[in-house]
C-alpha cells in the first residue's frame, strides 16, 4: 500500500486531478468531503460547532452555513484554530478508518488522499509522497471570485489564510502545473501513476 498527499492551494484544482488519479486505478479519501461529514446536523462535531461559533452560523434546515462560518474564522486565526481541534482529530478518525478498509481488500493499492491543509497541519510526513496541485494566487483568486462568488478582498482573505502555494513546493515529491491544458494535465497525472504503481511494488509494508 502506497499512502499519497494530494495538495495545493484553495481553488487549485485539486479535486480535478484526484479524479483524474480515480480514474487510473487509485482510491481517493477526500478529507473535504470528510470535514462536511462530521459536522452534519446532530454529529458531535455539529454540536461543538455550534456550542463554540453560535445558532447563527445555520442554514434553515440546521447544516452550518460554511460561507458564513468562513467569514469567521477567516478572519480570526485564533477561531480558526479552535475550529481546527474541533474537528480535525474527527478527520483523522474517519480518514483512518477508510485507510485501513482499503488496506484489507487491497494490499497493494495506491491511496490518494485529497488535503488542502497537508502541509501547514505538518502531516506531510504521515503519507509517503506528497502532490502538489500548482496554480498561481492570481488565478486562485479569479477561480474563487468566478466559482464561489466571493469578492476581491474576501477571495484574498481565504488565501493569505493558508501557507503560500509557492511554499510548498520543496516539501512535493511532484508537482502539477494545473494551469496547462487538461490534456498535459491529465498526461501527467499517468505519468506520476506509473511512477506510483512502481513504488508501492517495492514498499517495505508490502513485503
Amino acid at each position: 500500500m502506497l499512502i499519497v498527499g494530494l495538495t495545493g492551494g484553495i481553488a487549485s484544482g485539486k479535486t480535478t486531478v484526484a479524479n483524474m488519479f480515480k480514474n487510473e486505478g487509485a482510491y481517493i479519501i477526500d478529507v473535504d468531503k470528510i470535514s462536511r461529514e462530521v459536522v452534519e446536523p446532530g454529529k458531535l462535531g455539529w454540536q461543538e460547532v455550534i456550542k463554540t461559533f453560535g445558532e447563527e452560523i445555520l442554514n434553515r434546515d440546521k447544516t452550518i452555513n460554511r460561507k458564513k462560518l468562513g467569514d469567521i474564522v477567516f478572519s480570526d486565526g485564533e477561531k480558526r484554530r479552535i475550529l481546527e481541534k474541533i474537528i480535525h482529530p474527527k478527520i483523522y478518525s474517519e480518514k483512518q478508518k477508510l485507510i485501513n478498509q482499503i488496506k484489507e481488500k487491497d494490499k497493494e493499492a495506491i491511496i490518494i488522499i485529497d488535503i488542502p491543509l497537508l502541509i501547514e497541519a505538518n502531516q506531510q510526513k504521515t503519507v509517503d509522497k506528497v502532490i502538489l496541485v500548482y496554480v498561481s494566487p492570481q488565478t486562485q483568486i479569479e477561480r474563487l471570485i468566478k466559482r464561489d462568488g466571493f469578492n476581491l478582498e474576501e477571495a484574498k482573505k481565504r488565501i493569505f489564510a493558508q501557507m503560500p502555494i509557492e511554499s510548498k513546493k520543496k516539501y512535493a515529491d511532484y508537482i502539477i502545473n494545473n494551469e496547462a491544458p487538461l490534456e498535459m494535465v491529465r498526461k501527467e497525472v499517468k505519468s506520476i501513476f506509473q511512477a506510483l504503481k512502481i513504488e508501492v511494488k517495492k514498499a517495505p509494508r508490502n513485503l
